[in-house]
């Protein structure tokens, strides 16, 4: 059965191979495509736990690891499969002499048990006839008379003590052998409950298989969409990446030549302010040196005047005659030469557009993107022809293949597997029904054994008299000792019977547990499978030769049962690259091979890029020796930094005018005020202008001597980095183009290279999952043979053994102490009766 599925499931390991080989992709390759094939969840455990009665298993285990410490005998088992379990021995074959050595000494714990079993099964009954005939004849404890001894009060309580302590140990043993029996009754149940899960857990495997195989067709579209959206970005991704490997030489160079144009123009307009400025600083001081000579005439007229001959008037005036020398201009305008030449070699030099030309370098960098996107349409087309054609190709191949019929059948195996399951097992359970009603008479025949006992120590005890004579005991007392005995006539009755139980049970439930469970956990059983020309001569390995029809290829069934535990997929699993080869029949170059070749088509022409031609050159140069750095603008500062007039005029109008308030009224008076007013109008309409002319004129030659500072050691650095950048250009682009482009054909192939790659990842080691199988293998032998058949049975024969055991020392004490609680016949003379 299971064979018959495995292989039906091979076969849908192969049509999903089938249906998903043209899809793939590289799991190298950059991108966000990620794969993860649908997972199934199972019901049925990997393990499986006893509950609360796995202490008890356990101890048993101990006890069968004590009477059978060998280990599995790998060779020996191999050598009785090998003769067909023929277990006779011919003394003319020295072989199988050697070999039923072989199977005695390993079974020599469980031969000695048996044979002490067998004995009791023999011995007891010829001991119960005699012990029966020897009471007869009032032999044996059956004469009716106490004798008098030592110790005898002593020896009463020691005895009772001891047949309590082993009725309780065998009270212990028939608990064990009822816990047992309950667990045989269920074990239909849980066996229905189990098979139902692992038929559950493979219809999840069918149903989940084509999912699967649907899921790794829809991934290729998946891969397709995303190499069409790189595609079409084309001119972002290789153009972008293009520009990306150019702009650190360009735009470094285009950035500082930009900001050698705005100093140009900075230059340009410093210079017309500052021609400005001079040409209003000439103009003004004149005109103010003019002025301030009138308005000093005017003054030393008004003194000069007969106002000024008498005292107070005198000495006025001759204090407002001292200040007068320092009325005037403090600029000597032909001191300040013109810039008007360096400022017409800078017009001329601006007349060049550079930024216009600045911008045509920065359009020639960023253009690179749309030039790849208009330069590769033809083969982009051509290669989303080639990617459609794939497609089309896998949606036939899939189409094909008969997946539904294959899994049609293989569901319908499984149902008749099922179906029959459950025929059967109502059967089973009618004859476990059986061995459940022997077994719970065997554990209340114990149970009525142990009771008698149980019944002979209380009344014996409670009833028993120390004052009382043997033959003056108390019913209750006489009761104790009848229980008692009737206690042993039960236990040679029925303890040989029970021994043919506990020796059958215990040799079928020993051997199923040392020789089946204990190496089928441990993986021997499998390995014993595994041996060469086993189980059929003329195969090396079986299970190869089943499944693949070819026994040479290492196929087994310990590297199955693991790697079906491990969740591995069915084509890994079982090798079925020997009947469909992957890597032939998915080669990555056969379905990527047309990409490449179309991809190899790309032709992206970025030559003669120019960051700036001759003529932006010969700017940069002339503007470096334009002569601005010649200029002395120390000594324009220096002008600039004095004050338009060599005093204060409004402190000296505002001295004037109160000094000419001290006069008298008259004509002096009033012709120094109308000076006063002169020299205010003059500050406010011709100082203030000039002033303001002389910080502008400042700026400038700041603006200027910033700018001129080693103006041509900057320009040449400018120009030898133009040259770098624009050799780099000249002999680099074409190799980065050519690399770019690889790059991204790469990223493009790259998908699909990921996308088989994981396709022949998800069919070898995922897809179609055969660990519901090794699961059934655990719940046919760890679940129902061992722990819901051996377990069970190995724990009753130890109950019921233990117990059954014990009945011969407990008949022996009872026997003895009967008679101090039985009511006697005759008796001895008693001296001191309380002694008994």
């Amino acid at each position: 059965m299971t064979m018959a599925f495995v292989f039906s499931v091979l076969l849908l390991g192969l049509c999903g191979h089938i249906a998903s080989g043209g899809q793939s992709t590289s799991t190298s390759t950059p991108g966000a495509l990620n794969y993860e094939l649908p997972t199934s969840e199972y019901e049925t455990p990997d393990t499986f736990n006893a509950g609360i009665v796995g202490p008890l298993y356990g101890m048993v285990h101990i006890f069968l690891n004590v009477v059978q410490p060998n280990d599995f005998p790998l060779e020996m088992v191999r050598k009785i499969i090998q003769k067909n379990f023929d277990f006779s021995v011919d003394s003319k074959e020295p072989e199988s002499i050697v070999l039923a050595l072989k199977i005695a000494y390993y079974e020599i714990g469980v031969l000695i048990c048996a044979a002490l079993g067998l004995l009791v099964i023999i011995l007891m009954p010829l001991v119960g006839c005699f012990f029966c005939m020897c009471r007869c004849c009032n032999k044996c404890g059956g004469e009716m008379h106490q004798r008098q001894k030592q110790n005898e009060s002593c020896r009463r309580r020691c005895l009772a003590v001891s047949l309590l302590v082993i009725c309780l140990l065998m009270s212990l043993g028939v608990m064990y052998g009822f816990v047992a029996n309950h667990q045989v009754r269920t074990w239909i149940k849980r066996t229905q409950k189990l098979a139902d899960s692992n038929y559950r857990d493979l219809q999840v495997l069918l149903n989940e298989t084509p999912k699967q195989i649907d899921y790794i067709l829809v991934q290729y579209n998946t891969t397709k969409d995303k190499a069409f959206s790189d595609l079409d970005g084309i001119d972002s991704l290789l153009g972008g990446r293009i520009k990306d490997q150019l702009k650190p030489k360009a735009i470094p160079v285009l950035d500082s030549i930009k900001t050698m144009a705005t100093a140009i123009k900075q230059t340009r307009d410093a210079l017309q302010s500052m021609s400005s400025s001079l040409k209003s600083i000439n103009d003004g001081s004149t005109q103010l040196s003019a002025n301030l000579t009138s308005v000093r005439n005017s003054v030393e007229t008004s003194l000069n005047s007969s106002d000024c001959a008498a005292d107070p008037a005198r000495r006025i005036c001759d204090s407002i005659r001292s200040g007068l020398s320092n009325l005037g201009s403090n600029h000597d305008s032909t001191q300040l030469p013109s810039v008007d030449g360096e400022l017409n070699t800078i017009n001329d030099i601006y007349k060049t557009d550079l930024e216009s030309l600045i911008t045509k370098g920065y359009t020639s960098i960023d253009e690179i993107p749309a030039k790849v996107g208009s330069q590769t349409l033809a083969v982009i087309a051509d290669v989303k022809k080639a990617l459609d054609s794939i497609s089309s190709n896998i949606t036939s191949v899939s189409q094909s293949i008969p997946i539904k019929e294959v899994l049609f059948d293989v569901s319908n195996y499984i149902n008749d597997s099922n179906s029959y399951l459950q025929q059967e097992l109502p059967k089973l359970e009618e004859y476990d029904s059986y061995w459940w009603l022997g077994g719970l008479i065997a554990c209340f025949l114990l149970t009525l054994i142990v009771t008698f006992f149980f019944l002979g120590l209380l009344c014996g005890v409670y009833g028993y008299d120390k004052r009382a004579t043997p033959t003056r005991r108390g019913c209750v007392s006489n009761t104790g000792g009848i229980f008692l005995m009737a206690g042993v006539g039960f236990s040679f009755l029925f303890c040989w019977i029970l021994m043919i139980l506990v020796v059958v049970t215990f040799v079928i439930g020993a051997n199923v547990e040392k020789l089946l469970c204990e190496p089928y956990a441990n993986k021997k059983l499998l390995q014993v499978l595994d041996t060469p020309y086993l189980l059929k001569e003329d195969w090396q390995f079986f299970l190869s030769g089943l499944i693949l029809k070819n026994s040479n290829i290492n196929l087994t069934f310990e590297q199955v049962y693991r790697d079906c535990k491990g969740g591995r997929g069915v084509y890994a699993t079982f090798h079925l690259d020997n009947v469909f080869n992957i890597t032939e029949n998915f080669n990555i170059e056969k379905h990527t091979g047309k990409i490449k070749k179309e991809l190899e088509n790309l032709n992206v022409n970025i030559d003669n890029i120019e960051l700036l031609d001759k003529t932006g050159k010969k700017n940069l140069e002339d503007f470096a020796h334009s002569g601005i750095d010649a200029i002395n603008y120390s000594m324009y500062l220096k002008e600039a930094e004095k004050s338009p007039t060599k005093m204060d005029l409004l402190a000296f109008a505002s001295s004037l005018e109160e000094k000419a308030n001290q006069l008298p009224d008259g004509k002096l008076k009033q012709a120094l005020n109308t000076d006063v007013q002169n020299i205010r109008t003059i500050h406010h309409q011709q100082v203030i202008p000039l002033q303001q002319s002389l910080n502008t004129l400042k700026q400038s030659v700041w603006t200027l001597e910033r700018t001129s500072e080693k103006l041509p050691e900057k320009v040449n650095k400018i120009i030898v980095s133009l040259e770098s950048a624009q050799n780099f250009l000249i002999n680099n682009v074409s190799s980065i183009v050519i690399e770019e482009t690889m790059k991204y054909g790469g990223t493009i192939i790259g998908y699909f290279e990921r996308y088989l790659k994981w396709v022949s990842y998800a069919i070898t080691e995922k897809m179609t999952s055969c660990k519901p199988l090794a699961t059934a293998m655990d719940s046919a032998v760890n679940g129902v043979l061992c722990g819901y058949g051996a377990d069970p049975l190995n724990l009753f024969w130890f109950g019921i053994g233990k117990a059954t055991v014990l009945l011969l020392p407990a008949i022996i004490i009872a026997v003895k102490l009967a008679k101090y609680y039985r009511r006697m016949d005759s008796e001895d003379v008693y001296d001191d009766p309380s002694r008994y």
